[in-house]
């Protein structure tokens, strides 16, 4: 049977015909939001992110202000890491107790049931959906597994991952066989996800640009491919966002997934010309809404009218940030809902 579902995103993603381009936000429930501000002066982010009700509540913030077409579940990419028995703290980014750079720190690691990885956001998911209307999509989302490796050789970020990239040179037989650790822990983390209301998922790849293209091949494509395809024959709709990573653009256009999420950096027209089976979501550059109402306008209207509306998803070329004045989104919101397709 054909889908049913008429969300406007999920239409996007189908690359159907749409009244308008859907819009969503990177980091929309965050601290532009003064809301959020006050929310975090009460709350940790750890705590935000670790109890359910605080997080459903914070997820739905920015639906509160602005008719966007899709929420996404407040959490971090760490979220699930505790169901492997890995401690870590915030400071302010990820900060993980005891970094994995051998082969007793994976064999470690537990192998948690399905009920253990991170109940939190799932309850999450389950209560923002409750409380969504009909027609907002809800966005489920994990990190990528080198991504999540990163931090977890690392152990903290670092400009370049220099341990990280070492550890990939030195011992490749045991940062294939964390990133398989991942990739399958994933794979069941998104599928509960989808069961728990998500409509589509987003993976987040922020730290693949580190590798050269050979590298990238040799040590992430295997890993990321089953992930991708377990999710896709799960029938999940999956974003696939790449960060900082220009060179690896053609790789990534050739892994299964519906939508390809890219930063300011990638011209998003040449991409959709190049690629025009595939849906695309961004790409304004974020700190040009630092700038103002009248510049956010101008930029979305350049944005619109370059790139050909049929599958495409408006967004930010990566997380809103948080000097951002609240009439710069109110601005980006309006130049979208008044393109008249």
């Amino acid at each position: 049977m054909p889908p049913t579902d008429d969300k406007l995103l999920l239409k996007a993603i189908r690359r159907e015909a749409v009244p308008r381009r859907p819009l969503w936000i990177m980091r929309q429930a965050g601290r532009y939001l003064p809301e959020y501000r006050e929310f975090r002066s009460k709350h940790s982010f750890k705590e935000l992110a670790g109890e359910a009700e605080l997080a459903a509540e914070v997820t739905l913030m920015p639906l509160k202000r602005y008719p966007l077409d899709a929420a996404i579940v407040f959490a971090d990419i760490m979220s699930p890491m505790p169901s492997l028995g890995i401690e870590f703290d915030f400071d302010p980014g990820p900060v993980v107790a005891n970094p994995i750079r051998d082969r007793a720190g994976i064999e470690r690691l537990r192998r948690p049931a399905p009920a253990e990885i991170a109940p939190e956001v799932i309850e999450a998911l389950k209560l923002t959906r409750a409380a969504l209307p009909k027609s907002t999509a809800l966005l489920g989302f994990c990190g990528a597994p080198w991504t999540l490796a990163a931090y977890l050789v690392e152990g903290r970020g670092a400009k370049d991952f220099p341990t990280l990239r070492a550890f990939a040179a030195a011992e490749p037989e045991l940062l294939d066989a964390l990133l398989a650790r991942l990739s399958s822990l994933m794979g069941e983390y998104l599928k509960l996800q989808a069961a728990a209301g998500a409509d589509a998922v987003q993976i987040f790849d922020s730290w693949a640009g580190l590798l050269s293209r050979a590298s990238w091949e040799r040590l992430i494509r295997p890993h990321l491919t089953k992930l991708l395809t377990t999710i896709g024959e799960a029938g999940i709709p999956r974003i696939l966002f790449l960060q900082n990573a220009p060179h690896l653009m053609d790789a990534y256009a050739s892994l299964p997934a519906e939508v390809l999420g890219v930063d300011w950096r990638v011209d998003l027209p040449d991409l959709k010309r190049r690629y025009p089976e595939r849906a695309v979501q961004g790409n304004l550059e974020p700190a040009i809404l630092t700038a103002g109402p009248e510049a956010t306008r101008i930029a979305a209207n350049e944005l619109l009218a370059s790139t050909p509306a049929r599958g495409h998803i408006v967004n930010l070329g990566h997380g809103i940030l948080p000097q951002t004045p609240l009439a710069s989104v109110a601005a980006l919101v309006e130049a979208v809902h008044s393109e008249e397709l």
